[in-house]
């Protein structure tokens, strides 16, 4: 993606911490010649070599897992919070914009055995699972309803390249007090985000 250099973020512990905190993602290949687009967890992790890869699966009724071995590489969308910025909130005159917080992850796609996908599943129940209030774990259910993995391709994308935008509106320091106030005063979860990141900024 376009990142100017203002907006680039490089500090990759903050970046990581971003990925772990927000690991929702898309994933995008080619199928058919065009691009194909997947929601899913997409959970960073370090294999046992020290390499950095996105662990996931997807349904194998989806048929882009079909045409994974014919994708050199893809690409990994991660979104964080966003906002309007209102240029009413500027002391000059100035047109309004949007601030984000965008990662795009780029890698090399490899398609996991069973036995890995389902180390991979109980690696994602567990995470998700800690902090209900009466957490489930796949330890404990039947080897009828685990036979639902047969249902999934897992794979695993080696990381090559992070690019990290955080747009919070670092041209404009002279208004960051007013913007912030702005955004915490609307209430709306996504702004008051916007609000604490450009304060850690």
């Amino acid at each position: 993606m376009f990142v100017p250099d203002q907006h680039r973020n490089e500090n990759v512990s903050e970046i990581k911490e971003f990925l772990r905190a927000n690991s929702f993602g898309i994933l995008v290949s080619q199928y058919q010649n065009k691009p194909w687009a997947t929601h899913i967890p997409l959970e960073l992790e370090t294999t046992e070599d020290g390499k950095e890869v996105l662990t996931a699966h997807i349904a194998k009724a989806n048929p882009q897992w079909r045409e994974f071995d014919q994708n050199e590489e893809v690409l990994c969308i991660f979104n964080g919070p966003h906002s309007y910025i209102s240029s009413s909130w500027y002391k000059e005159e100035e047109v309004p914009t949007w601030n984000y917080v965008a990662v795009h992850v780029y890698g090399k796609l490899k398609v996991l055995s069973e036995e890995e996908v389902m180390a991979s599943m109980h690696r994602l129940v567990d995470k998700y699972e800690a902090n209900s209030k009466k957490p489930i774990s796949l330890k404990d259910m039947s080897p009828r309803t685990l036979k639902q993995i047969k249902g999934v391709v897992g794979f695993q994308v080696e990381i090559t390249d992070i690019q990290a935008q955080y747009k919070l509106s670092k041209n404009r320091e002279q208004d960051h007090p007013k913007i912030i106030e702005e955004l915490e005063d609307s209430k709306d979860p996504m702004s008051i985000e916007i609000a604490k990141a450009m304060k850690s900024k």
